[in-house]
């Protein structure tokens, strides 16, 4: 009961120039001199106005002291700080749809016309002018919103000049 028990590992054998061998362990080494202390850490506490417990402020108020209590926004709730939002009652006023301007009616049929004088289908087109065949569906479907540059493009692949997108 007095002996310490010694754990036999296998040792490797490598041998160095010069006839001189070394013997290394074959697993981790348990070092019996290792520091396993637990290493704690303790959270500091607020420190100066706000440093007050509960209990000091509960003893405060009960002497009679001016005590002087803040409510943070939203404190301890879940809820975002732009939930609330400061301009909703404009917003409910304002009775106007506001939506992005689309391509003019005459836009699309140009384009509708020129590409089905050129003989290609939208994909065709599109590829020609390197975008996806949505892009061409929206246009001929006057839902996209105008961009010059894609305007341009088609007015070089079809060889064309179209009218004004704008309506």
């Amino acid at each position: 009961r007095g002996s310490k028990a010694t754990v036999s590992r296998p040792l490797f054998v490598f041998s160095k120039p010069g006839n001189q061998t070394v013997k290394m362990p074959s697993g981790p080494c348990l070092d019996a001199r290792a520091d396993w202390e637990p290493v704690v850490f303790h959270k500091t506490g607020p420190k100066g106005k706000a440093s007050k417990s509960a209990t000091e402020v509960n003893a405060a108020r009960r002497s009679g002291q001016a005590v002087d209590t803040d409510k943070k926004f939203s404190g301890g709730t879940n809820k975002s700080a732009h939930s609330v939002v400061p301009n909703a009652v404009k917003l409910d006023e304002n009775a106007e749809t506001f939506r992005h301007e689309t391509v003019s009616h005459d836009f699309k049929m140009a384009l509708q016309q020129a590409r089905l004088a050129k003989k290609m289908s939208q994909a065709a087109l599109a590829t020609a002018i390197c975008e996806k065949g949505s892009v061409i569906n929206e246009y001929e479907a006057g839902k996209a919103i105008p961009n010059g540059a894609i305007i341009n493009k088609l007015n070089r692949a079809l060889g064309v000049r179209l009218p004004k997108a704008h309506a």
